[in-house]
């Protein structure tokens, strides 16, 4: 056993991670004098009340979850070989299911990194570490990276608030190579653009992939309406597949801007309209005018970023259904999504309802769907199943 320091459990505490979770969280931990010295995100072996070591993390007296657990083997070496073996292992899972280099390469505890999400786009990799203890290990994670991918450009998207709650700073820089100003983006089929130094997250939301082109697949002759539409990942998608005009909404003028790119890229721009506005407020100004779209998404950012925000995020959520609905036509299509990991999927399914239910329509529920697979869930954790899609046919 290598010389981790050892963190044990309370008595009676960590249910959770002795049945598997790779969590556990500071109120379960003996927090000794030891354990408080120690660096934020150093390696520790976890061991359970009784001695029995459950495996090896990385601890931050500072967390809420206070040790991460990379590897159930007591005293493992996590290096350059360790990271690498997992992203190799991440890589072959992607190759499996896509055949061009666009896809989330790491997602978090979903491929037993931790605290790291990786997005690649062709020979671009665009990392978020969000925990003390990946940041630790980021020396050895890029010579990983190099050795099973070796990409021209590294970016490191440091720029998320959980970071704070780590004890750690902001930052966006190149680790290898440059940030382009702007990069191409494939899925299915369609070519889009994104913002890898500036845009939200790390520049595309890779999670809707599936999702996408199930409402692609309604599109033909239809009219789309894509609300909160980002840099178009719906609408561009759903008028490429035949709709007959598509309109999109979003508050972000430089989101617009990469969406109507996309549309004149793939050759639709004809039949695409952008619109820079609120959506709540664009939403309700269309269902004064009795506009009316065959297929409606709404796809918004996280409502409930806390779990303080649960009941605001329900009322949001409600609203929205509600207003969608208001501009679907006549046996058209509803898709609501949330990717708030706080808001259940029994709550957010009750809160669309409730919201559909009070415009008079009657809906039958038609498909529900979470991220595509390069967003694997871990089955210990139901908070990495964050992504909920609800389509809705109505009356």
């Amino acid at each position: 056993m290598s010389k981790h320091p050892q963190i044990r459990l309370k008595p009676r505490e960590g249910r959770r991670v002795r049945g598997g979770s790779p969590w556990a969280f500071s109120n379960e931990i003996e927090m000794s004098n030891a354990a408080k010295a120690l660096e934020p995100g150093a390696l520790v072996n976890l061991a359970a009340e009784d001695g029995r070591v459950l495996g090896t993390g990385y601890f931050n007296v500072k967390s809420l979850i206070a040790v991460r657990l990379l590897s159930h083997e007591a005293g493992a070496e996590i290096g350059q070989g360790f990271l690498a073996g997992r992203l190799a292992r991440a890589l072959s899972l992607r190759e499996a299911f896509y055949a061009r280099p666009f896809y989330r390469l790491v997602h978090a505890e979903g491929d037993g990194l931790p605290g790291l999400t990786i997005d690649r786009f062709g020979d671009t990799l665009v990392l978020q570490i969000t925990t003390a203890g990946m940041e630790t290990l980021l020396e050895p994670l890029l010579a990983a990276i190099d050795e099973v991918l070796s990409p021209a450009n590294v970016i490191l998207r440091n720029d998320t608030p959980v970071r704070a709650l780590e004890g750690l700073e902001n930052d966006v820089r190149a680790a290898k190579g440059e940030i382009p100003s702007r990069i191409t983006v494939e899925e299915n089929g369609a070519r889009y653009f994104a913002d890898l130094g500036g845009g939200q997250k790390t520049g595309w939301y890779y999670d809707q992939r599936d999702n996408r082109a199930f409402v692609a697949a309604l599109a033909k002759d239809k009219s789309v309406l894509d609300v909160y539409c980002y840099t178009g990942g719906f609408g561009v998608l759903a008028a490429k597949a035949g709709a007959r005009e598509m309109a999109a909404i979003d508050s972000s003028q430089n989101a617009l801007t990469l969406a109507s790119e996309a549309s004149s890229a793939n050759g639709v721009e004809a039949r695409a309209k952008f619109i820079k506005a609120e959506a709540f407020e664009e939403l309700e100004r269309l269902a004064a005018a009795n506009e009316k779209f065959d297929i409606v998404i709404c796809d918004p950012p996280p409502f409930a970023k806390s779990r303080k925000d649960v009941e605001a995020a329900a009322r949001a959520y409600r609203k929205l259904a509600r207003q969608g609905a208001s501009v679907t036509a006549k046996n058209g299509f509803l898709l609501l999504a949330s990717c708030s990991y706080n808001m259940p999927l029994d709550r957010f399914a009750s809160e669309c309802a409730i919201g559909i239910a009070r415009t008079g329509r009657s809906a039958s529920l038609i498909r529900q769907a979470g991220a595509s697979p390069d967003h694997p869930a871990h089955p210990h954790l139901p908070e990495t199943a964050y992504l909920k899609s609800l389509v809705y046919a109505l009356d």
